[in-house]
């Protein structure tokens, strides 16, 4: 038990008493949570099965085949996050509710990528490479052992019982709130925005749309952990941990770099690499000052359709549910059709 006046939110232990309740902005973040559910029956592949098989040449079933690799296994390496590391050592049972939600949420991420997978590589050897990418294609297994380094580093914690324990946990938050999700998942974003902006594979945006919602909310989540951690304890974020999250974000963005590198390697008309660069940097700034701390790369973003995209679909979400249902669309898929 902690020897301050009341329980802290990182203290040691499972406290059980929702009332009353000592953080009632993560209890409003659940009911948030549940009121924007949405299925992956709701998502209409029928579209992106033509588009793929008359409308994208080398360049683009390129860029394509790799965002899916990413997404066969991002989505799993944060649950193993949520469920091995976090959820034990946040001590409140409005924010576990979340932490739950989010489990929840980040499996209908991996199913939503599975039908994506099963409907884009319908051959079952295309589709056990792209699973198997954390191991055979460079660019993702960087990515890959950028997170399992954070993971690790607090995989044998037990018990939150240091200054030192508290900031390694929080370095975690970090990671994974502003590094995988804000970073990693916001730059395969913005590929399918691309894509979406040329009128090429609605059904792979209209899914985004929910996942986008969803991951921003995570890390609204993961933020106001870290923020009220401070609050309570201010010694924890301090000038040392601010350099080891600035170094931090200048590896995350190394990580996404080489990915563009890898995935724009063909050459896809409209998309640089360094406006993709830029826009990294520039979603790595906006985490930072999520973070309460100065901007580091100053970079601007490059692409207006992101920005219309924070607009649009973070406040018209209710107004735009998809009426179609089906799931994934069987058939033939080729990636070796000429554009």
């Amino acid at each position: 038990m902690s020897s301050h006046n009341r329980q802290l939110l990182l203290d040691p232990g499972f406290e059980l008493t929702l009332r009353p309740m000592r953080y009632p902005q993560f209890y409003e973040m659940y009911r948030n949570a549940i009121r924007n559910t949405w299925t992956v029956e709701e998502v209409d592949f029928s579209l992106d099965t033509h588009d793929l098989k008359h409308k994208f040449g080398p360049a683009e079933r390129h860029l394509i085949e790799r965002l899916i690799a990413f997404f066969a296994t991002g989505d799993s390496i944060v649950s193993n996050n949520l469920v091995l590391n976090l959820y034990q050592h946040i001590n409140a049972p409005e924010a576990r509710m979340y932490l739950s939600r989010q489990l929840y949420e980040e499996a209908l991420h991996v199913q939503f990528y599975l039908t994506l997978l099963d409907t884009y590589l319908p051959d079952p050897n295309e589709r056990a490479k792209a699973f198997a990418a954390v191991d055979n294609i460079p660019s993702i297994k960087q990515k890959a052992d950028f997170c399992f380094k954070w993971m690790d580093s607090v995989q044998d914690l037990k018990r939150i019982e240091t200054r030192e324990q508290r900031r390694q946990f929080l370095l975690n938050m970090v990671c994974f709130a502003g590094c995988i999700e804000g970073l990693f998942f916001f730059g395969a974003f913005a590929y399918v925005y691309y894509l979406r902006s040329r009128g090429l594979l609605h059904g792979l945006a209209s899914g985004t749309n929910w996942v986008f919602r969803d991951e921003s909310a995570h890390m609204a989540f993961a933020f106001e952990v870290i923020n009220t951690a401070r609050e309570e304890e201010p010694d924890l974020i301090d000038d040392a941990f601010k350099a080891q999250v600035v170094q931090m974000m200048c590896e995350a963005v190394d990580c996404e770099v080489a990915f563009a590198e890898d995935a724009l390697s063909s050459g896809v008309a409209g998309l640089s690499l360094k406006d993709m660069r830029h826009y990294l940097e520039y979603c790595a700034d906006q985490r930072m000052v999520q973070l309460g701390m100065p901007k580091h790369f100053g970079s601007s973003n490059p692409f207006p359709f992101m920005d219309l995209q924070d607009v649009q679909e973070l406040t018209n979400f209710f107004e735009r549910r998809v009426s179609a249902y089906q799931v994934g669309v069987q058939g033939e898929v080729g990636f070796d059709h000429a554009f």
